[in-house]
């Protein structure tokens, strides 16, 4: 028996310590779940999915509220005590995966999703972008994350922060920091602060991307060296001639490029390269 099986566990039945192995920090100050559901705002009908519902802070009072949620849990050893304290409140339908092995499309089933989760820090990226993969589906996301990360998902051009994060997320989604949530929040604390933040998919003609892997190939070049000019960071996806007919300057560096700018020079490339950028390092900031 390993000893994620010897925990000791309280009277709910859920483990006392939680697993650094997994990144957990549980969520329990009621105001801040309380916050994070006046952001959400459930109404009749809404499909809401949480990520990581880990104790079931935020899911019972989602319960309480909603009366139906579909949680997605990666540990097995709480979805017993998650279930039982979720019976008598609401129908809670637990998914026991990896929410990076979900189809959330599949989940969905026709019916746009509502998002929302106390994000694994040290996950937060792949998750964020297996999200915005299935935008299609979803019609809004409410987070906790590393307010490190939200500062991040949420900067402008020009910010020392600005970077491949900032770019791919604002180009799929209207992004905006609700608010901070301090460390004593979590059991254990974590060493960071945190926040709140909500990611509303655009709709597709509002992107405008042409071929989102060329543009995605296009970011990553740009901010894989951020020292670098335009002109030296993407020779091996394009040359002058496709930053001016961007509208460009090659003599700039990517943190000061809009998302616009960086759309409009992906689809120049897309349009006269298509294979741009398939070989280059997944790298980038």
């Amino acid at each position: 028996m390993t000893r994620f099986h010897d925990q000791r566990r309280d009277a709910s039945g859920f483990a006392t310590q939680a697993k650094k192995q997994l990144g957990q920090h549980f969520l329990h100050e009621r105001g801040v779940v309380d916050k994070i559901l006046l952001a959400l705002d459930p109404r009749p009908g809404d499909h809401v999915v949480e990520i990581g519902p880990g104790q079931g802070a935020m899911t019972l009072t989602l319960l309480d509220r909603h009366g139906a949620v579909t949680a997605i849990e990666f540990d097995r050893d709480l979805l017993v005590p998650l279930a039982a304290a979720a019976a008598p409140r609401g129908a809670l339908t637990l998914v026991h995966a990896d929410i990076l092995d979900v189809d959330l499309t599949t989940v969905a089933g026709g019916t746009p999703i509502r998002l929302v989760g106390n994000l694994p820090y040290n996950l937060s990226s792949p998750i964020l972008f297996h999200a915005i993969a299935h935008a299609a589906v979803i019609r809004d996301m409410h987070f906790m994350l590393q307010k490190e990360v939200v500062d991040r998902m949420a900067a402008a051009p020009g910010s020392k922060v600005y970077g491949r994060l900032s770019v791919m997320l604002q180009a799929s989604c209207h992004v905006t920091g609700l608010f901070s949530v301090a460390p004593g929040a979590f059991r254990p604390p974590p060493k960071v602060d945190s926040a709140v933040v909500r990611l509303v998919p655009r709709p597709p003609g509002e992107i405008g991307i042409d071929d989102p892997r060329c543009f995605a190939n296009v970011v990553r070049a740009a901010f894989g060296q951020r020292r670098k000019t335009l002109r030296n960071a993407l020779q091996q996806v394009c040359g002058n001639a496709e930053l001016a007919a961007a509208g460009i300057d090659p003599g700039l560096r990517a943190e000061q490029l809009a998302v616009a700018d960086f759309v409009r020079l992906g689809n120049v490339i897309a349009r006269h390269a298509p294979d741009a950028g398939d070989a280059l390092p997944a790298s980038g900031g």
